[in-house]
């Protein structure tokens, strides 16, 4: 029954494949020679579950979604304290490529603009460039799950245009910021932006930041609890550019974007989400990958102040309630993640049963796409010679609609009734 869902994500991204606002971050020439039609959307849950739409395999570079990584090793390498005297946690205002510091402090203004992530990579402890990079890369693919791979074309082009860069890394150099060459943490810094990742990987990266640091595929920790506290409250600030409180307002998920068309967001204790489409804004965002994400928090639910409410929201209790008849007990608040693992729960018992029933008296609230996984599970269920019958005494999921009204029941004892009838007679009906 992965597939209700997977439909569903489907069809939010196929909302915004028509679009074509937007051009390729051209000052780059390899990123200005990219495929600008490419769309995909990956979604992990918090037990590394994955979804996939579109393009979700294309590789591209991971530029400056690389910063909230580089900044959460550096965290974890030397300590808050460290990094706090280097680099500040205030919005900047200003673009992501902008040549300067804190007028008071003298330090960048966050982690999530270049002149911040230039010092974050020059604080990682290493005795050669190639090192800090082999850190670096190790720390990515660990989030990833998977060994990261640089793309050589796009360093290399990266390093040939990087005028602006060197200016920010010469003026942090002055401002004591920078303790090494400048041009070696420019290296290091032109090389981790080059690493080649998909939206999947961007999703398993946000589902690692949503799971404290554990990545839920591999089961490794790769940092601790208050590194990604601290990384994920400086993406909310400051993670999508000056465009930051349009984002958190309408989006409301931590997220960090990049110039090669990345966008990846996070639901803390519940899922990532990995978008890709080049084709950038002005302010350097994905134009389709800001649309898809704010479809997917209104949709489904996913604003960040929403978490409290989906949190309750857990199958209270599961039970055999005769032969061949399984009762799944909800409460709480439900919304689209927490529809999805009961949705998925059910997927992985199907061979344990004949009738499922799902119990949602006593449920407070829900959306319309857990209501619509939820009212979609029947009929998944029939198509198998199964049957699912639901106990929605308030019509909270099935309303009036015709041909449903047969599965929904009152009363978890009326339910097994039922079920307890139609295995009895051997009938395998669809009502």
């Amino acid at each position: 029954m992965a597939e209700l869902v997977q439909r569903y994500l489907d069809q939010i991204r196929a909302e915004h494949a028509g679009v074509t606002d937007g051009a390729l971050a051209d000052y780059i020439p390899e990123l200005a020679a990219v495929d600008p039609n490419g769309f995909g959307l990956s979604l992990s849950s918090a037990d590394g579950f994955i979804y996939e739409s579109g393009d979700s395999a294309v590789e591209f570079t991971i530029q400056s979604i690389s910063k909230p990584l580089t900044y959460a090793l550096a965290l974890d390498q030397i300590g808050a304290e460290a990094v706090d005297a280097k680099i500040g946690v205030e919005p900047s205002g200003e673009a992501f490529n902008e040549i300067s510091v804190d007028h008071t402090t003298k330090i960048p203004k966050n982690p999530m603009i270049n002149a911040g992530a230039i010092a974050a990579v020059s604080l990682i402890p290493a005795s050669s460039p190639d090192e800090r990079f082999a850190v670096i890369r190790e720390f990515y693919s660990g989030f990833a799950g998977r060994q990261l791979e640089l793309d050589h074309d796009v360093y290399t082009s990266e390093k040939a245009t990087g005028s602006r860069n060197r200016a920010i890394g010469y003026m942090l150099q002055s401002f004591g910021v920078l303790d090494g060459d400048p041009d070696e943490v420019l290296d290091v810094y032109y090389r981790q932006c080059s690493l080649r990742v998909t939206s999947t990987d961007l999703a398993k990266m946000g589902a690692t930041f949503a799971r404290g640091g554990v990545n839920p595929q591999t089961g490794r920790r790769v940092t601790g609890a208050s590194v990604v506290k601290r990384a994920l409250s400086v993406m909310v600030t400051c993670g999508m550019y000056d465009a930051a409180g349009d984002w958190v307002s309408a989006v409301g998920l931590p997220a960090k974007s990049g110039v090669g068309g990345g966008i990846v967001a996070v639901l803390p204790g519940q899922l990532g989400i990995g978008t890709y489409s080049p084709l950038l804004d002005e302010k350097g965002n994905s134009v389709r990958g800001v649309r898809l994400c704010r479809s997917l928090s209104e949709q489904l639910g996913l604003h960040f102040l929403t978490v409290s409410r989906d949190s309750r929201a857990t199958l209270r209790a599961t039970y055999k309630a005769g032969e061949g008849i399984r009762v799944y007990e909800t409460h709480g608040d439900l919304l689209f993640s927490g529809a999805e693992q009961v949705v998925r729960r059910v997927d992985r018992e199907r061979n344990d049963f004949d009738v499922a029933i799902l119990d949602v008296s006593g449920v407070d609230d829900i959306d319309d796409a857990a209501r619509a996984l939820l009212s979609g599970m029947s009929a998944a269920l029939r198509a198998e010679g199964k049957e699912g019958y639901l106990v929605d005494p308030d019509g909270i999921v099935i309303r009036n609609e015709p041909g449903l009204e047969a599965v929904r029941y009152r009363a978890v004892d009326d339910a097994v009734a039922a079920a307890t009838t139609w295995r009895d007679s051997g009938l395998r009906s669809t009502h």
